[in-house]
């Protein structure tokens, strides 16, 4: 199948008719879908095809325990309404990535995986990357049989219903142990390789990030009878630290982001009694990071007082600045350098990935496909059909450069 036909194919799973955005949750019949999307694609190409403990769909070429392997790929689901490209572009390009290296003849000396990983945007549950983190080490059974949706329904619950078995989660050294580099082709999420002029780029580090929750907690009370001076509006002091979040962002050149938020009782005539939001936060280096956090958390701790509400912030999630594998990265600024004068961009990122969770225990690497508007999590997610082949032929260079050695 040409990336042409593969993307036409997965372009109407999940797809929001209302919104024209994507709702592929983890563990829904969504997710499904591309997850039997993916196995058809294993098996078409002739791949052993396997499910991990945790969920993470794994084609191979080649023995999948001789060792030393070259693993690409990504994710399939996405956020509320988020973009097509987000996650399943790294998919299909590894798909593509792979007919060409047959097309070439290329003969490879070392085995060649392409893996789907589970839950990466945690649209469900509220952590990202749950299957990477999973197989890494980085979160516990405990933890994870913890983490439950807006109804309730508990990760361990999800994955039963849709067939796995939740009793088998955890730690995966072994299958860790056979990957030698791990190669993550994603659309990038800014404008910088637009900026540039160029339709690919090599990424260096991704910012460290975090989410935390900031619960306000008032009193409930009548809209229309209820004087403004006798209120305990935890709306205010939300309000409040939305703004004070964009300052703070600012001040640092760093970026903050309250995009979810839960109101009880949620009533149009009612004054919440609870007012839940998530801040989202990024920045280039962790002490820029703690100052702008710090900072919101100061500013709302003064807004609740001033409100008499009460505050209570609850970090969910951190993951510290990664550095992608200075030796697997100026690998691949080698090889897709090595018939050209040209240099590859390298730049930074502010979201995360599963290739930065992976990247404490074996080297990963990110290529970067232009999107012209620097759109992303959007149905306005973009990138044009010619700078996608640009990166499948990319792709295709980097694992013949890395598994013909």
């Amino acid at each position: 199948m040409t990336f042409h036909s593969m993307w036409a194919e997965l372009l109407p799973v999940g797809r929001s008719s209302a919104s024209g955005g994507y709702r592929r949750f983890a563990w829904t019949g969504a997710d499904t879908d591309c997850r039997t999307w993916f196995q058809e694609q294993a098996q078409a190409r002739g791949l052993t095809y396997e499910v991990d403990r945790n969920g993470n769909q794994w084609a191979w070429l080649g023995d999948p325990a001789a060792g030393d392997a070259v693993v690409t790929g990504s994710h399939l689901d996405s956020v509320p309404d988020g973009g097509a490209f987000d996650g399943p572009l790294g998919v299909v390009s590894s798909f593509a990535a792979l007919d060409e290296l047959r097309a070439r003849g290329v003969a490879l000396a070392r085995p060649l995986a392409i893996v789907n990983f589970g839950d990466e945007e945690g649209a469900r549950f509220g952590l990202a990357c749950v299957g990477s983190r999973l197989t890494s080490g980085a979160l516990t059974v405990e933890q994870a049989h913890r983490l439950t949706d807006a109804d309730g329904i508990t990760l361990p619950q999800a994955m039963e219903a849709a067939g796995y078995d939740p009793d088998a989660i955890g730690p995966d050294p072994e299958r860790l142990d056979r990957i030698g580099a791990f190669v993550e082709l994603h659309v990038e999420q800014g404008r910088a390789l637009d900026l540039t002029g160029d339709a690919v780029g090599i990424a260096s580090a991704i910012w460290p990030h975090g989410r935390w929750r900031f619960d306000f907690r008032g009193e409930a009370n009548h809209a229309g009878t209820t004087r403004l001076v006798d209120r305990r509006d935890p709306m205010l002091s939300y309000a409040d630290t939305v703004l004070a979040a964009r300052r703070e962002a600012e001040l640092a050149g760093a970026v903050a982001t309250f995009g979810k938020i839960a109101v009880e009782p949620n009533g149009v005539n009612a004054i919440p009694s609870l007012v839940r939001g998530w801040l989202d936060s990024r920045a280039a280096d962790q002490d820029t990071l703690d100052t702008v956090v710090g900072g919101i958390e100061k500013a709302a701790r003064e807004y609740a007082d001033r409100h008499g509400v009460d505050l209570d912030i609850v970090r969910e999630s951190f993951t510290p600045v990664v550095e992608f594998d200075h030796a697997l990265r100026d690998e691949l600024g080698r090889i897709l350098g090595k018939d050209s004068d040209l240099t590859v961009p390298v730049l930074g990122t502010g979201a995360g990935h599963d290739a930065g969770i992976l990247s404490g225990r074996i080297p990963t690497a990110m290529l970067f496909v232009r999107n012209p508007t620097g759109v992303s999590h959007s149905p306005a997610e973009h990138a044009a059909e010619d700078d996608c082949l640009a990166g499948v032929t990319a792709l295709a260079d980097v694992l013949e450069g890395l598994a013909r050695r």
